[in-house]
């Protein structure tokens, strides 16, 4: 049984200006999936994505070739 419990959308939003950084620099060395930045910052994919959405919305990363077999795509920083 799994005790996994849910952080509030507004607590991961406030953490959105470090992890955007933490993220950029994970992207410095070229394009990463949702699933890559999680394992490498050591949070749930849902926060990352959460994470990579306003990134991208605000022009800062971008999607980088096809999905995955699993259907993710790569992103990269933009520029």
């Amino acid at each position: 049984m799994s005790t996994t419990v849910l952080r509030d959308k507004r607590e991961i939003f406030r953490d959105e200006l470090v992890m955007r950084d933490r993220i950029a620099a994970l992207l410095g060395s070229g394009p990463k999936t949702v699933p890559e930045l999680a394992a490498a910052l050591g949070r749930p994919a849902y926060e990352v994505m959460a994470w990579v959405a306003a990134m991208r919305r605000y022009g800062r990363i971008e999607e980088r070739g096809k999905a995955d077999g699993e259907g993710y795509f790569a992103y990269a920083l933009k520029g």
